[in-house]
């Protein structure tokens, strides 16, 4: 092992429980071992404890199931009275204690104003006679209810409800009667969800979000209370040597309503500051807890605790180890953590353990990997969120996020088997094939390597000299290191199968003329023009990301989409002025794209004025400007160097007929879509 990692793979305790390894793996919406979302009600989730029983098989030290709702979110049957799945869950413990791995429950107190209500829930809560139809079924105002009476962080027309007190002592109840379930199932500790990223107990604990008069509100004391009494119940049912973890956010970064702090600015904190959070970090150990699971924000400021590529690495790592100096318990850092900075920061006694989340769905063996100094083997997560946590939203709409999404959280974009290992599996080929694959991007070499470890004999053509696809260029920009990472991934993995042959600087026009037994066709989109006057002045997007043309100072980039905005914020962070021209009424609406990093796109050209322009079309682009016509027909120049088109592909297969056509030459979609698809067809070959 590389000796700059050997402080993460030392002994620590949290109460009297030790951990062999100072890697934890954080818990994940939809990675909790009673399900999520369950139309049926909870039960004990086997497809989560293969997960996690791969992971403990693989090194990893603690792990942190996902959020475990202590009632169920359909027919609000409580955990505690769900015997059978305790049952299930000690023989799921010895299991887990073999490996020499341990486990903490995280049961959640709730969402409050951030349960993410969809599109289709929200006009049958808005509608009081549905509302109480489907009452028995979904409590709408159980799941939403929040300290005070305020609007939902996804639907800004819906009003919260405040929660009474008789509710917060059921959940206080409630905590208490499964942590001591969990306990006699074997579990070896619990988490609290939490004082963090403004779920309803971080919610009262915020004077932004509690307006309340009562005893659970106003002084900082009130604030917490109801945190410190679900501890204190936990230990008076478990014993005080019972350990109870707390996920923490050190500070929120909240500027406003919907409205986050970028990394390095400087604002006003109406949420937790760092000053309370000194006082409070030491409130909560007092009154019991034995842990804090570390990092910032709320779901108005959701890249801090979800941080996208656009944040920086180690995001979390100076509050966290700030507010170490506070308290004498363990302290785990998560987001964007890295193994040489999380050991570096163990080393120097900064935090004591390094929380990972999201590297453990697109790799499970990337603790054994990096013991075994096999870095490069390792499958980075692009933290693209398109898998694992894609809750969309944009103006006037609650999350857009499919109900199949919604109920299949926790999965991966870049590993289909995450949390799918009934769907996706790699078996042999009944019959060994000649397969040949045209296009060398991400979903060709992703066919080709299944197919391969199927048995098939492949062989793979590119156009270019590089493999990589239209993925070269998305992965250009400054902020996309782990899509660079995942390119090299691809190249290296092609290597380790002797089945695939390469033919670069091949263009395949006649499918006709290949002796194969099966054409995957991987050929990708091409970019569409708009019928604009003077289009012809513009830089695709795609030539401009691959530095095939440059641009001037100031930019106007015509789309915005995410490739649009990715665009403009590179510009942005180069110094350069860009300005965004898009159609619709806010940057970024389509569906899947996750909230955490959309916002912080949308944050970013607002808090540093980069102009955004919606629901307004270009009528010409000219030499120095553009002209932008509003919706209401009002005629604009916009002054511009140059003028970059992002609006969109058009798949560009070479052949549809007697191949099978998967990704971008299919149906214009993500990383996701082009990976899934692959296997989709792949799998039966």
């Amino acid at each position: 092992m590389d000796s700059r990692y050997e402080a993460l793979f030392t002994p620590w305790k949290i109460g009297n429980v030790e951990i062999k390894n100072r890697i934890v793996m954080c818990p994940m919406g939809g990675t909790s071992l009673f399900g999520w979302f369950e139309l049926t009600g909870c039960k004990f989730d086997k497809e989560a404890a293969k997960l996690f029983l791969e992971r403990a098989n693989n090194n990893v030290g603690l792990i942190i199931p996902g959020i475990a709702p202590l009632r169920d979110t359909f027919w609000g049957k409580w955990l505690w009275q769900n015997p059978k799945m305790f049952d299930d869950l000690k023989v799921f413990m010895d299991e887990i204690h073999k490996t020499g791995a341990k486990l903490f429950i995280q049961l959640t107190a709730g969402m409050g104003r951030s349960w993410a209500i969809t599109e289709l829930v929200a006009p049958l809560h808005k509608n009081k006679f549905t509302r109480t139809l489907i009452k028995p079924i979904l409590d709408t105002n159980h799941e939403l209810a929040s300290p005070s009476k305020q609007p939902s962080r996804w639907a800004h027309d819906i009003e919260c409800p405040e929660m009474t007190v008789e509710q917060m002592h059921e959940i206080i109840e409630a905590f208490a009667k499964t942590a001591k379930l969990c306990k006699d199932a074997g579990v070896d500790g619990v988490e609290v969800h939490a004082v963090h990223e403004g779920y309803l107990l971080d919610q009262f604990a915020i004077e932004f979000f509690n307006k309340r008069t009562d005893e659970y509100g106003g002084s900082f004391e009130n604030r917490y209370r109801f945190a410190a009494e679900v501890v204190k119940a936990i230990k008076e049912a478990c014993g005080k040597d019972y350990p109870v973890s707390l996920r923490y956010s050190v500070e929120s970064k909240l500027k406003g309503f919907c409205y986050g702090a970028m990394p390095g600015e400087e604002y006003t904190e109406v949420g937790r500051s760092m000053a309370e959070s000194e006082r409070a970090a030491k409130y909560l150990q007092d009154a019991g807890y034995d842990m804090l699971n570390a990092d910032n924000g709320t779901y108005d400021s959701w890249y801090w605790a979800h941080p996208p590529m656009y944040m920086p690495q180690n995001c979390n790592l100076d509050d966290v180890a700030h507010i170490k100096k506070f308290v004498d318990i363990p302290v785990v850092c998560a987001g964007r953590m890295e193994p040489d900075a999380g050991a570096q920061a163990v080393s120097d006694g900064k935090i004591d353990a390094m929380g990972v989340a999201r590297q453990f769905l697109t790799d499970p063996q990337w603790i054994t990997k990096l013991m075994e100094d096999r870095t490069e083997d390792i499958k980075p997560c692009i933290c693209c969120h398109a898998g694992c946590f894609n809750f969309s939203s944009s103006k006037g709409h609650a999350n857009t996020q499919s109900l199949t999404d919604t109920m299949g959280l926790a999965r991966c974009a870049l590993n289909p088997e995450t949390m799918q290992s009934k769907k996706y599996y790699v078996s042999p080929a009944k019959k060994k094939k000649n397969i040949a694959v045209i296009g060398g991007g991400i979903g060709g070499m992703e066919a080709a390597i299944l197919c391969a470890k199927r048995g098939h004999t492949v062989t793979l053509y590119e156009k270019t000299n590089e493999l990589g696809g239209v993925f070269i260029a998305a992965a250009a920009p400054s902020f996309k290191e782990k899509d660079k990472a995942l390119i090299a991934w691809y190249r290296r993995e092609l290597t380790r199968y002797p089945e695939i042959t390469v033919k670069m600087n091949t263009e395949i026009t006649d499918v006709k003329s290949l002796e194969a037994d099966e054409i995957i066709v991987a050929t990708g989109a091409k970019a569409k023009r708009i019928p604009i006057k003077g289009v012809e002045k513009a830089v695709e997007a795609v030539d401009y990301l691959l530095g095939n043309k440059h641009v001037g100072e100031r930019v106007v980039v015509i789309g915005g989409g995410l490739t649009g905005c990715e665009i403009a914020y590179e510009l942005f962070l180069q110094g350069k002025k860009p300005s965004i021209v898009e159609m619709q009424d806010d940057l970024i609406t389509t569906p899947g794209i996750c909230l955490a990093n959309t916002s912080y796109l949308r944050d970013c050209f607002k808090t540093n004025n980069v102009p955004v322009y919606l629901e307004t079309g270009v009528s010409e682009i000219c030499d120095g400007y553009v002209t932008i016509k509003t919706k209401d027909g009002k005629e604009e120049k916009i002054p511009a160097d140059s003028v970059i088109l992002s609006v969109g592909y058009n798949p560009a297969p070479v052949a549809t007929k007697g191949v099978h056509v998967i990704g971008d030459a299919c149906k214009v979609g993500n990383l996701r879509t082009v990976i899934w698809q692959a296997w989709d067809i792949a799998m039966k070959l």
